[in-house]
């Protein structure tokens, strides 16, 4: 196969190295569940000589996405809870998410919507309930910012995302419109003049985070695309997920951090890992990443800091991993306190 296909089937992987055939019936059962999509910008990065390397981690299956937890669930983050129409999902007053499209470059392993996304999940938005998402979000004065997500918003054209931006250009209280992307780091050329045009095509404040959990990620070429974004006036930050085996090392995260700010980037979320299903292999402890992060202060710059986050199973909201945020009763649970004072069970019971 070209090295400048992108991955999609046990095959695929077989002849880009990236698995033995020994393992391709077997890994055909974890690709028949979740969706594998691997650019060559990222097959490029792969180490083939390193079992543990931690970019294939992120994007190469592995039959340890079959065990399924009984604390996981289908929507982990309770974005259904708070979807008052097709494609919005509305948990904070102030902004809402606009899922347009749930198909990506790449899919992540650790992914929270793994069960959503891909050329079997939620597909693109019709234009109907488009129609309906922007008219949700004109008839809600409340709504501050706009947060294109899904799926990968930055994979439609420069013209369809030039219409959604147009359109949200005519909804007055709507102040600030934010991407959350991978583009950058993995198809680093799309970036360009037309898709960047597109983003900017609202005239209010357009803000981009960018995903990567390991410093290898922001290459030259990914560096390069970020330059472009933020010469044209788009502010970039970051967000990050604390997986075991990629970025679970002082040194990695400290570099990481590093790498975002010499890229203009600043440090905005290090997720913990989200209850998805199949993603068990990936979970840290909460104590195992309060020390991490913890490692931070004094190792590196302010500008370093992240944020490390937890989004509350049922869709609670976001909540600061820290003492006065999250308290452990023991047994591997602990009691989180949501945005709003009310507290909650993590991992839930039942």
């Amino acid at each position: 196969m070209t090295a400048e296909r992108t991955i999609r089937t046990p095959r695929d992987l077989v002849e880009a190295g990236l698995i033995g055939r020994e393992r391709e019936e077997a890994i055909s059962r974890v690709t028949a569940s979740y969706t594998v999509a691997i650019s060559p910008a990222i097959s490029r990065l792969v180490d083939r000589d390193d079992p543990d390397d931690p970019i294939a981690r992120q994007f190469v299956p592995d039959m340890a996405e079959l065990a399924v937890m009984p604390e996981e669930r289908a929507d982990p983050i309770g974005d259904s809870t708070h979807s008052p129409v097709t494609g919005i999902v509305h948990r904070y007053p102030d902004r809402v998410l606009l899922k347009a499209v749930h198909v990506c470059p790449v899919y992540c392993r650790f992914c929270f919507r793994r069960e959503m996304v891909g050329p079997e999940g939620l597909g693109t938005l019709t234009p109907a309930e488009l129609d309906r998402a922007i008219a949700y979000i004109s008839g809600h004065q409340e709504i501050w910012e706009v947060i294109l997500t899904g799926g990968d918003p930055l994979v439609l054209s420069p013209r369809r995302l030039g219409e959604i931006m147009e359109r949200l250009a005519k909804i007055e209280h709507v102040k600030v419109v934010r991407f959350h992307t991978r583009v950058p780091v993995v198809e680093p050329d799309r970036v360009d003049a037309p898709l960047i045009a597109a983003l900017k095509g609202s005239g209010k404040a357009t803000y981009v985070a960018l995903h990567a959990n390991h410093p290898r990620e922001l290459t030259v070429a990914a560096r390069a695309a970020a330059a472009r974004l933020i010469d044209a006036g788009i502010v970039m930050v970051s967000q990050s997920v604390l997986l075991k085996g990629v970025n679970d090392d002082p040194d990695i995260l400290a570099e990481l951090m590093r790498a975002f700010v010499e890229t203009r980037v600043k440090p905005y979320y290090l997720h913990h890992p989200d209850l998805a299903p199949g993603t068990s292999h990936f979970r840290l402890s909460i104590e195992e990443g309060q020390a991490l992060v913890a490692s931070l202060r004094g190792r590196v710059s302010g500008l370093c800091q992240p944020a490390y986050i937890l989004d509350i199973p049922g869709g609670h909201g976001k909540s600061v991993v820290s003492a006065s945020s999250i308290e452990a009763e023991g047994g591997g649970c602990y009691t989180v306190t949501d945005f709003r004072g009310n507290r909650h069970a993590y991992p839930p019971k039942g």
